[in-house]
Parts: structure tokens; sequence; C-alpha cells
């Protein structure tokens, strides 16, 4: 398996995380701010996914707590969508990965690391990103 970027698709931040070259561990890289035009947007995640030479975009898909395809999960394989167009573009492939409790779990467990609550804020996004990226690769081995 090679790099992979995960993306969590906030409606104001967007959380990335990037996986080592073997695609066993995630870590997470960055945090976007939503710019108001999703073409800029996923144009940034390209330019991410090229600069940690990631091969794959994994999203965060919101499923309901009982696996359902809700609104939000709609909304997002939407954006899914077209941020397909632009990665395929780019020759990267696009998939989606249950998130949910990511944001939750990213939350405890910088809670447990007495990360302060300025910092959590600042990157719980690029944490939940880089849960649900584990939470991917775990998968695929």
């Amino acid at each position: 398996m090679s790099r992979a970027l995960g993306v969590d698709l906030g409606t104001r931040r967007i959380g990335l995380a990037l996986s080592d070259p073997t695609g066993t561990v995630a870590s997470p890289h960055a945090v976007l701010t939503r710019s108001g035009d999703r073409g800029l947007d996923h144009a940034a995640i390209v330019a991410a996914a090229r600069e940690g030479e990631a091969t794959t975009i994994v999203v965060g898909l919101p499923l309901s707590l009982s696996g359902r395809v809700g609104p939000a999960a709609r909304a997002t394989l939407d954006e899914v969508e077209e941020l397909r167009t632009a990665a395929e573009a780019e020759g990267l492939t696009v998939e989606t990965f249950d998130e949910r409790l990511t944001t939750v779990i990213a939350h405890q467990g910088m809670r447990a690391a007495n990360t302060k609550r300025d910092a959590r804020r600042r990157d719980v996004d690029k944490v939940a990103a880089a849960v649900m990226l584990q939470s991917y690769l775990d998968r695929a081995r």
C-alpha cells in the first residue's frame, strides 16, 4: 500500500491526515479553512495529497449511528463526487470510509493528553481525520 490522505470535511474546516509510506500509520497533517468555494477547497485537498505523495484520498463519511445514509452523509457524497473529478484529473483515487464517532474519539484522546482547549479546537479536525484514516488503514491490512 502507498500513502493515503485522510479528509474530514467540515462546514468550516477540513481536517487532513497523512499515512506513512507503507500505509500503516496515520498522523494528523493539517487543517484547511473553508474558502467558500468548493473548487478551491478541492484543489487544496488535491495539492495536499500531491505534496504528501499520496495516491489515495479517503474522505470520512458521516453515517448515522445506525449506519444509514442520512442528510449529512448525502451532502458529503455529493461533495465527494466533485472532489473525485478534481482528484482523478491528477491521477488520484477517492474513496469514502465510515467516520462515525471520530470527532468524539479525537476529543477524548486530546483531553486525555491534557491538550489545552484552544489547541483542541484548532487541531481536532486533523486528529479526527487521523482516527478515520487509521481505521481505514487497519481494515485494508
